[in-house]
């Protein structure tokens, strides 16, 4: 007798993939359109604006967008990104909230110390991100000469302050905007279409 016809019939196996594409380029995109937006409204750009027309985006697409973006980074396991995105995901929801249910005076200093907060954030991130790229780099120092110039002009109610503060958000945006293009059509080509440079130094 054969010893097939006692065989148990073979049983297949499903693989299933756990690779995700990857979030980073989203949460940037979703962080430099925000941040674009209130930077050119600091910067004294957006005037014939209400000058809250960065705050739905802030709550939806900076806000809630950039915290997926931190989620997925999660199941990455990529610990920089998810840091990154959450922390500033809930920035940008907890403004849109801050704005919405504080009613705060101008001459109150609750910006600045929200402001002067974050920046202690983004210095450790700032520091870490020298072992990422000169892309991402970039991001995080443009951003730290952002909140730094913004809330000493709170701080000092100095306009001209937070004016550079501004401009320099706008800056900051920009960096962002590239380095998720950079993203996209690199993870797309699966090779450095656009150069976002090796890290500064190994710690």
């Amino acid at each position: 007798m054969s010893t097939t016809d006692d065989a148990p019939a073979p049983t297949s196996v499903s693989i299933v993939s756990t690779t995700i594409a990857d979030p980073a380029p989203l949460g940037l995109a979703a962080f430099a359109l925000t941040t674009f937006l209130l930077s050119a409204v600091n910067a004294g750009w957006a005037n014939n604006t209400s000058g809250l027309d960065w705050l739905g985006y802030a709550l939806a697409y900076g806000g809630l967008v950039q915290l997926l973006a931190g989620m997925w980074e999660f199941r990455n396991r990529n610990v920089f990104g998810s840091t990154a995105f959450s922390t500033y995901g809930g920035f940008w929801i907890g403004l849109g909230l801050w704005v919405l249910l504080a009613h705060a005076s101008t001459t109150d200093k609750d910006l600045g110390w929200i402001l002067l907060a974050f920046a202690i954030f983004n210095t450790y991130m700032l520091i870490f991100a020298t072992q990422l790229n000169m892309a991402v780099f970039g991001v995080f120092l443009t951003l730290e000469l952002t909140e730094i110039f913004l809330f000493i002009g709170n701080f000092a109610a100095n306009s001209t302050i937070g004016k550079v503060g501004g401009y320099l958000g706008i800056i900051t945006a920009l960096v962002a905007w590239y380095t998720s293009a950079a993203g996209v059509i690199n993870g797309m080509k699966g090779r450095a279409v656009l150069p976002v440079g090796k890290p500064l130094f190994n710690l």
